[in-house]
């Protein structure tokens, strides 16, 4: 399993082990290669060892046994499986959560495993290396309670620039915090905010209240970019096998998990902001007009514009 030796990164998992949260990418390839194996095929049952996943009682889990997949699809960094008769199963993987497909009846890994879900096919083992056990799981009834579950955030790959400009301005944050909220924005985190940024010349530090159209264009333009092509990327990584490589960090990215190292556009080294458990990696030359932005003198619009933890960012858009 994927990982990064740099404890200010995340908090840590098991055996200090640094996870990061998968986004958008990560999430629509491991939606295709599930989709790619349980679709049409039955769930046969769950077995859950993780106390802490299942979310939801009502209806009882067992009600989704011997049901077949309609379809499975992203519902911001959420995985839903439908099985029919407005029946959703709804998972969210957090930041240490990782999906791996098995042979039928696979065992549980005991140290990290939190759940199998057996398929007629084959099962899909989910674990979680943190020793924060954060990944949930919901079996909900009807569309309503389905939407519960969405965090409201836009989705950039479908929406016009000025739509996207209009959700920027919907709050006044940093461009940092507005792209990595998932209320503002769907399947945007930590790494892809900070990969937009770079390739749109931003400074993470812009405030959303200020910007043009013209900078908003810029972004939107971005963004779009950078998630079709990493999206792609990783697509073509996986090759039609199922994900086994889920990181954040990775070398062919510009800015983020890469401080100090080189620029791969004007080799200026990559900076970073630490504040808490939140981290903005960003390059001077390309973002700030060559200036280093002082964890020091940012330190009160940090604090007033982001939670303590990312984990914190991303439970305001839980179902209340």
């Amino acid at each position: 399993m994927a990982y990064h030796q740099n404890r200010r990164e995340r908090g840590p998992g098991l055996d200090g082990i640094i996870f990061a949260m998968p986004e958008l990418p990560d999430i629509v390839v491991y939606v295709e290669a599930l989709a790619a194996r349980v679709v049409g095929h039955r769930l046969e049952g769950v077995r859950i060892t993780g106390p802490s996943l299942l979310r939801s009682h009502k209806p009882a889990l067992e009600t989704a046994y011997g049901r077949t997949v309609k379809s499975v699809r992203r519902m911001g960094k959420r995985i839903v499986i439908d099985l029919g008769d407005d029946l959703f199963l709804v998972l969210h993987l957090m930041i240490a959560g990782r999906l791996a497909w098995k042979a039928p009846q696979a065992p549980i890994p005991k140290k990290v495993g939190l759940a199998g879900f057996d398929f007629d096919s084959g099962t899909l083992v989910l674990t979680e290396a943190s020793t924060r056990k954060r990944a949930s799981l919901h079996l909900v009834a009807g569309a309503e309670s389905l939407d519960q579950h969405e965090p409201g955030g836009l989705e950039v790959l479908e929406a016009t620039w000025s739509a996207f400009a209009q959700r920027l301005r919907s709050e006044n944050h940093t461009l940092k915090r507005a792209l990595s909220d998932p209320r503002l924005f769907s399947g945007i985190g930590n790494a892809y905010s900070d990969e937009i940024l770079h390739r749109a010349r931003l400074s993470p530090m812009m405030l959303t209240g200020r910007i043009t159209d013209t900078v908003a264009e810029q972004l939107h333009t971005a963004a779009v970019e950078v998630l079709t092509e990493w999206t792609e990327r990783l697509r073509a990584e996986a090759d039609g096998e199922f994900p086994t490589k889920v990181t954040a960090f990775r070398p062919q990215m510009a800015v983020h998990g890469r401080f100090r190292q080189p620029c791969p556009v004007c080799g200026a080294p990559v900076q970073r902001i630490v504040y808490a458990a939140n981290q903005t990696n960003y390059c001077p030359g390309c973002q700030t007009e060559g200036k280093i932005l002082a964890d020091r003198s940012l330190s009160r619009l940090l604090r007033d514009d982001w939670p303590r933890s990312l984990d914190q960012l991303e439970e305001l858009a839980q179902p209340k």
